[in-house]
């Protein structure tokens, strides 16, 4: 007896993601629920209120502080809008196959563009669909509900409609429907929203049950695409939909030859394997068992993989007759004409025409120009084959990256994406995740600097079976820094001149990148005036003049010096203000006993003695100043060894009466005492 498993049995990447960060938000803690259960499985549901996250019935039961995450299936407009008001923080694992339905009916949909919807009314997917559509919308299960649609609403068919189907619609009953449409609704423009993961899942499932004589169904008896797996597999082979392990127990095996064994999106690999192993047991002792397959690891999360990701993903399996040569025999706005060898027409839509946004085929192509391509679909009825550039550059792009990471070598590319956990990185088409660790060459950099910038990056990981990348910018970073440096060592001398950039800050100095490597500056070489803190002369990522003020070699510091002499105001009194010379505008910056200081430049304040203040006796210089006044004083003696000016208000007044000098006497010998105290 054989046991064959599907490929792709299991949680596909929209489930996975969800289910991803529901266990995210349990592991951080806190108050947090789902809005429904969040799949259609008991096993993760009860691990999740195990850990805390339990389930709500409507926006209205959320409230402020709690974390509300939105299944896989997506909510309405109205359900966000709810929630907000709330005060509820949204975690919003909506499945982007999900969400990409919502964008079209949202942006093609109008009061008078109706929405025709494949799907189960009271699913909570299709309730979300209908929830983002701007007109009318009519719901319908199968071809005799769609026919009973367009017989009560004859106007339909004179309208401009739009019409999708929910993720996990029956493929067979999807084709009738689309038939139906193109024939009553002329003016209708029809969008294909099956998940290709359900796609994919329901043709291995047709397949396999047609080979076997029972098939297993593992998944929720609630779950859509577990019960349409049920339905498909039931038209071929006996068939049997089991949730756990032990429901197997009533099923008899004896006659079957061959057993296969599926499993809907939303059913763990763990489930898969305790069905699997108990299976074994029960048949083993009425043949020698064979698995065919092993269950395939859950699909790439959603967080690294939008729409056109997930669709790349989707057709990693591409056997290489569906590799192509083209000859451009016509380019229009919309697309390149081809011809292929074959009866039908082809063409490559602009969006499969290349990674690059910037691309241009008008200007790259010319009419007989050959290019390689993929087959991405086959219309017998209109005779035309619609190919892809962008994918087949993405598949040899892929064999390049498995050899990158086999020979160390350094690839480039654009951050294309912020997302949770690091960023992505699109390198001649193929996206390569960066985890945050080793994405920047310090972790306390912001991620967002690097969108839409070119990065050099090693690719460190691969999967070549799901067809994921890890790379690392960081590697590379620190490498060519390790080159810097020793260049730097190299060559470094004091009072060599760079133009740098500030990397960071602290209390005591900022550390400026000269090229590689880098120096700081303290807080002391920042300005000739005193400040508190490096912000008020710098900021992060500045580009600042400085010079090396010393070196220590070996250990490796590099001390920079910003301020210049000729900004030292020291300098600049010497060489504007000699003694002797008047200041107008002096500002009075502070009064003591002894005198008032006066700022004749930034940077420097001089002492008016009591005795120079007027040109009379005065008991305090509070008596005729206040700090603010602005005053003409002489600058009468400079200490520059000691940083001592002596300004005079007295000395620009005219002489007193000769019976008050002797009260004056003694007033150079004050003055001296004074500075020094204010020394």
């Amino acid at each position: 007896m054989r046991i064959t498993l599907a490929k792709t049995a299991g949680f596909c990447f929209g489930v996975d993601r969800a289910v991803a960060m529901a266990y995210e938000v349990a592991e951080k803690g806190g108050d947090a629920a789902t809005l429904g259960q969040l799949i259609h499985n008991t096993h993760v549901t009860n691990e999740l209120a195990e850990k805390g996250v339990g389930i709500i019935d409507s926006p209205q039961q959320a409230h402020a502080g709690q974390t509300v995450i939105i299944r896989a299936h997506g909510v309405a407009d109205s359900v966000y809008n709810e929630l907000e008001k709330t005060g509820a923080e949204i975690c919003d694992a909506t499945c982007p196959f999900v969400k990409k339905i919502h964008t079209i009916v949202k942006e093609n949909s109008s009061e008078d563009v109706p929405v025709l919807v494949a799907g189960d009314p009271v699913h909570p997917e299709v309730m979300g669909i209908t929830g983002h559509c701007n007109g009318e919308v009519y719901v319908f299960k199968n071809l005799e509900e769609l026919e009973k649609i367009l017989s009560d609403n004859p106007e339909l068919c004179e309208k401009r409609i739009i019409s999708v189907s929910q993720t996990t619609f029956s493929q067979n009953v999807w084709k009738k429907c689309k038939e139906k449409i193109k024939i009553d609704c002329t003016n209708s423009k029809i969008f294909d929203t099956i998940c290709f993961a359900t796609r994919q899942r329901q043709d291995e499932a047709a397949k396999l049950s047609k080979r076997c004589d029972m098939m297993i169904i593992i998944g929720g008896r609630h779950s859509s695409n577990t019960v349409k797996l049920k339905a498909v597999c039931s038209e071929n082979c006996e068939t049997y939909l089991v949730e756990r392990a032990e429901e197997l127990q009533s099923i008899d095996f004896s006659h079957c030859a061959e057993i296969g064994v599926t499993a809907g999106a939303s059913t763990p690999s763990a489930i898969i394997k305790e069905v699997l192993l108990e299976m074994s047991e029960i048949v083993k002792e009425t043949a020698n068992i064979q698995v065919e397959e092993v269950p395939s690891e859950a699909a790439t999360t959603a967080d690294e993989m939008d729409f056109s990701a997930a669709l790349e993903a989707s057709l990693s399996s591409m056997s290489t007759d569906q590799k192509v040569k083209g000859v451009v025999m016509g380019i229009t706005p919309t697309e390149i004409q081809v011809d292929i060898g074959r009866k039908h027409a082809g063409f490559v839509p602009m969006d499969e025409y290349s990674a690059d946004p910037t691309a241009n085929a008008a200007k790259e192509l010319k009419i007989g120009d050959e290019i390689d391509l993929i087959i991405m679909k086959t219309n017998d009825a209109e005779g035309t084959v619609m190919l892809s550039k962008k994918r087949f550059d993405a598949q040899k792009s892929w064999v390049d990256v498995i050899e990158a990471e086999e020979d160390g070598r350094i690839l480039e590319g654009t951050v294309a994406e912020v997302i949770k956990g690091g960023v992505l990185v699109v390198s001649n088409g193929i996206r390569v995740f960066v985890p945050a660790s080793l994405a920047t060459e310090r972790r306390d950099e912001n991620l967002e600097d690097l969108l839409k910038t070119t990065v050099k990056f090693r690719i460190i990981e691969v999967n070549k079976q799901r067809r994921r990348a890890v790379g690392s910018i960081r590697s590379v970073l620190k490498e060519a820094k390790k080159e810097a440096t020793e260049a730097f060592w190299a060559q470094a001398e004091v009072g060599q001149k760079y133009s740098g950039v500030v990397k960071s800050m602290t209390n005591y100095g900022a550390f400026v990148d000269i090229g590689g490597v880098d120096g700081m500056v303290h807080i002391s070489e920042m300005s000739w005036k005193r400040i508190k803190n490096p912000s008020e002369v710098f900021s992060i990522g500045q580009e600042v003049d400085v010079y090396i003020k010393a070196l220590d070699a070996e250990n490796k510091k590099i001390s920079l010096g910003y301020r210049r002499d000729e900004d030292n105001p020291w300098e600049i009194l010497r060489k504007n203000y000699p003694v002797d010379s008047v200041i107008e505008d002096a500002e009075i910056v502070g009064l003591t006993t002894f005198g008032a200081f006066a700022r004749i430049i930034p940077g420097i304040d001089g002492l008016i003695h009591i005795s120079q203040i007027a040109d009379r006796h005065i008991s305090k210089p509070q008596d005729v100043l206040k700090v603010g006044d602005k005053v003409t004083c002489k600058l009468t003696a400079v200490d520059y060894d000691k940083k001592r000016v002596s300004l005079s208000i007295r000395a620009l007044i005219e002489p007193a009466e000769e019976a008050e000098a002797p009260a004056e006497e003694a007033a150079p010998v004050e003055e001296a005492a004074a500075e020094e105290a204010a020394e």
